[in-house]
């Protein structure tokens, strides 16, 4: 059959994270998009249960970002942003800075910008080995991810990020250690919120410095809440004591807000709804709403002032991209910054977070379902895994919801619920009811 536009050919795309033959024989293609609801392929309504890939934080087809991108490129596409610079990357920084990861007191209002959450994660990674040697800490080149962490594609974030199958065909970076995860089903399952047990883990970073030597590592590098690997929720007292191991150690502690960041748990960021203020903060996703590429990592500025040294015309960070502040990235940004703040969305997750976790923990009955974790608008849920067949049972559950005209994210045998932050409540209930039946159907 030839190809048309809702019937393309599928061979030349190499599809990312994708079995790819799996796929092309039933594929699931999306045409079109608005509010909650993705358009199939075949014309059917499909609700959004994951905010497109945790991203579209203020739902499809907003109006004023499609305006502000379209009057961008028809002024000014592209502006190289080595030795140069266009008035837009500076505004919008100003902006991010005004909303900052902590508020004004925590000083992280310094802004690089990339191009997704993989270069924002390694751009962090090369600021935190850069400001060590500044301020004359130049052995410190050890960096400290956490198992079942998600950081990214880069070489960097799959080094210091801990999910196997991401490690496995790829070198890593050589001075590279881990601390445990922090996922507990023994003693924390269907948590409401935060669990109670297990801040005790963060002493992990205790033994890697009395193995390595605090004089050896630069940054530790953590999700406050671990999204990727199937929402992993910090146990109360975690990330504070985390927070205290390093600034004893004279180690940077760098939060991976790349999904947590813009609204997603009730407040800007999840450094604001911890009040746990880390040294650098990476970003993607939400900033654009998801409708352009863009990241951007927050600095303190300790971290930015102590490379500001040397002189004047020397390159301070000798780091960077051909898209780092794009100009229609960068009126993308500012729309969505207006949305939000018009609708009040960055806060917004914490009026419903009550009614999403009585929805979601609804299902804790439901077949094979061993483990329910909520946290503002993000939800796992975790399933028995079936014999000799780890994680076909929750995509049986995906495929299941997207027939029948729900969109969910699964990761192992962890089915992940995040969506939009404009959902209504009568939209939580039907995602619940098509999951619930999902669930006894694939049993």
């Amino acid at each position: 059959m030839p190809a048309t536009a809702n019937a393309p050919g599928l061979d030349a795309y190499w599809m990312p994270f994708t079995a790819n033959r799996q796929f092309k024989a039933a594929p699931r293609l999306l045409t079109a998009a608005e509010g909650m609801h993705y358009t199939a392929s075949d014309g059917r309504t499909v609700l959004d249960g994951t905010a497109g890939l945790w991203c579209v934080n203020a739902g499809h087809g907003r109006r004023d970002i499609a305006t502000a991108v379209e009057r961008q490129l028809t002024t000014l596409d592209f502006a190289p942003s080595f030795q140069m610079g266009h008035p837009l990357a500076f505004d919008f920084a100003e902006r991010l800075a005004a909303v900052a990861p902590g508020g004004p007191e925590a000083g992280l209002d310094r802004v690089f910008f990339t191009g997704s959450g993989s270069e924002s994660v390694d751009t962090a990674l090369k600021i935190a080995l850069a400001y060590q040697r500044a301020i004359g800490q130049g052995t410190r080149t050890r960096l400290i991810g956490r198992e079942r962490g998600y950081h990214g594609v880069g070489f960097g974030g799959i080094s210091v990020g801990g999910l196997v199958n991401n490690r496995r065909m790829f070198p890593l970076l050589p001075a590279v250690d881990h601390l445990r995860h922090t996922h507990d089903l023994a003693r924390n399952a269907f948590s409401r919120g935060q669990p109670t047990h297990g801040a005790e883990l963060a002493d992990d970073l205790e033994r890697l410095v009395a193995l390595h030597g605090a004089e050896t590592i630069a940054a530790c590098i953590v999700e406050p809440v671990a999204g990727s690997t199937g929402v992993l929720i910090p146990p109360v007292g975690y990330l504070e004591r985390l927070r205290d191991i390093c600034t004893r150690h004279g180690i940077l502690l760098i939060f991976d807000e790349v999904i947590t960041g813009f609204g997603r748990l009730g407040a800007p960021f999840a450094t604001d709804r911890f009040g746990v203020v880390p040294d650098l903060v990476t970003t993607a996703k939400g900033l654009t709403n998801g409708a352009l590429p863009m990241g951007a990592v927050f600095a303190s500025r300790a971290v930015h002032d102590a490379l500001m040294h040397g002189p004047e015309g020397s390159i301070e960070l000798f780091h960077g991209y051909t898209y780092s502040g794009h100009p229609a990235a960068c009126a993308a940004g500012l729309a969505t910054l207006d949305i939000y703040a018009r609708e009040g969305l960055l806060t917004r997750a914490a009026a419903l977070s009550e009614t999403w976790a009585d929805a979601v923990h609804g299902l804790a009955n439901a077949p094979h379902v061993i483990d329910i974790r909520t946290l503002g608008l993000v939800a796992g849920i975790e399933l028995s895994p079936r014999d000799g067949a780890p994680g076909a049972r929750a995509y049986d559950v995906f495929v299941d919801c997207f027939e029948r005209g729900l969109l969910v994210r699964v990761t192992g045998d962890i089915v992940a619920l995040s969506p939009p932050l404009i959902v209504e409540t009568d939209q939580i209930d039907t995602m619940v009811s098509i999951l619930g039946e999902a669930l006894a159907r694939v049993a």
